[in-house]
Parts: structure tokens; sequence; C-alpha cells
């Protein structure tokens, strides 16, 4: 006699669940965060506080707390972040960040504009309020190396073309796609060998794009950027079409090969 089919519980990641949460319960009561904003409690922010023009008895659409930016740009320098993006992500991802902002909407936009305005009061504030508890071992702040490597690219020199030639490879991509496409109609050829093809087609329409997109970015940044001889680049841009983020640069031979400026950085204490 056949078995009937077992019986499981499946996973659906699509139902919606309401669960109760708390953001003070997600981090612990001696957890660095809250040190932060116990601290920051403590400091005179009259100075912040005065220059919100939204006031009560006013209309006018309430700004976030300067507690919560200053605690914020305060637990990011200790932990080595200083790009306003970087902090909008970790408030999204991070325990510590969000139990900090109890609630308050911040983005890169609030974060920088907030650092911009006060400018050197801020960074007063920080240097102080890091002093002191560095001073007392309260906390311990993470350094950051950072440099810079010229890695030699896969493309060759040869895939490298100027803007005419880039779109005019342009077209004849998207006509190509245009065609693969007239293949569904042909029944020599089967569902794997069309799928091939279409995909191959655009791939190559990405590829041109993508060396056009880079052109652009290349143009812009010429009007503005001298080479280091002091002069300004000679020559019509060029844009690669098999690898777009990659650069004509000198290297370490001396000579000028397709590459990029890779950065990386490394926790000081560890290296």
């Amino acid at each position: 006699m056949e078995q009937s089919a077992p019986r499981v519980v499946e996973a659906d990641r699509s139902q919606l669940e309401l669960r109760p949460f708390d953001l003070d319960s997600t981090i612990p009561q001696d957890h660095r965060a809250r040190l932060v904003w116990r601290a920051v409690e403590t400091l005179d922010l009259s100075g912040f506080y005065d220059r919100i023009k939204s006031r009560v008895g006013t209309a006018g659409r309430p700004p976030g707390d300067p507690k919560v930016f200053v605690a914020l740009w305060l637990y990011a320098t200790m932990d080595g972040v200083g790009a306003a993006r970087e902090v909008e992500r970790l408030c999204r991802e991070h325990r510590a960040y969000r139990w900090i902002c109890g609630g308050v909407a911040v983005n890169y936009h609030t974060l920088s504009d907030f650092r911009v305005v006060h400018g050197a009061a801020l960074d007063d504030l920080l240097s102080q309020t890091l002093a002191v508890l560095m001073e007392r071992k309260l906390v311990e702040v993470t350094r950051v190396a950072q440099d810079g490597l010229r890695v030699r690219a896969s493309a060759g020199s040869g895939s490298f073309r100027r803007k005419k030639k880039l779109r005019q490879y342009l077209k004849e991509a998207r006509a190509q796609v245009n065609a693969v496409k007239q293949l569904a109609e042909d029944a020599a050829l089967n569902a794997r060998q069309k799928a091939a093809r279409e995909r191959a087609a655009r791939e190559r329409e990405q590829r041109v794009k993508g060396a056009l997109a880079a052109l652009k970015e290349v143009e812009s940044k010429r009007k503005t950027e001298y080479t280091g001889g002091g002069r300004k680049a000679k020559g019509e841009p060029r844009g690669s079409t098999t690898d777009p983020e990659a650069r004509k640069m000198r290297m370490a031979n001396g000579g000028f090969s397709p590459g990029y400026n890779v950065q990386f950085a490394t926790d000081a204490a560890q290296a």
C-alpha cells in the first residue's frame, strides 16, 4: 500500500506578522549607546536649539531633536564613521543607532545638513566629549587606516572607444536585440538557443550603455580637474565596452594601462 504524501508546515515569507516591539529592549543596560546618550544629555546644547525656527504656538514642521543628531555623530565618530550616507544605513540596520534615533526619522540629508550648519561647534563638542570619555576609560575609539592601490583591469586597451563610436555600437546593439527577438518565430531554434542569443545581445547593449555612462563621468571631471602635470587632459575621453569602470592610468612600471584605483581601510588596532 502506497503512503500518502507527507504533511509539513511550509515557509511562507509573504505572511504579514504583527509583533510587540520596543527599542529600549534591543540593547542591554550597559551598552555603549546608553552611555553616549547620557553623556549628550549633560551637554549644553542651547546653541543648537536657538537656531530652530519652529516654535510652540507657531506654524512649521518641527525638526529632529539636536540631542539625537549629536549622539549619532558622536557614536559614529567613535566607530570611525564619517559619511552621512553610512550613518543613515546604520540607522536602518544597526540596533544601537536605531536605539539612539528613538523613532526620529533621519536621512543623509538631515545628518549632513546638521553637521554643516553647526560646523565648528559640533566638532568642538564631539572632541571634548570624546576626550572626557576616553580619559575615564569609558569608551574606546576605533581608528581606521585608509590607503589606495592601482590595480590592473582585465579590460584591454583596445576596448576603449570614443563617444561617437560608442553611440554607433549602441545603435547596432539595440538593432541586434530587436533582431534576436524575431527569432522567437524561428521553429528551427530551440528555446535554449533563443535565450542564449537574446541574453548575449542584451549584455552587449548593457556594456555599451555602461561605457557611455562612464564616459559622461570622465567628461564632467575633466571640466574641473587637472592632470598631475598641472595641465588639462588632452584628447577626447574614451570608455571601455568590456569594463566601464576601468580607467587609463599610470601604473607602477611608468606605463599607462586600464586599471582601478582601489581604496581599502582597516582597523588600525588590528593591523
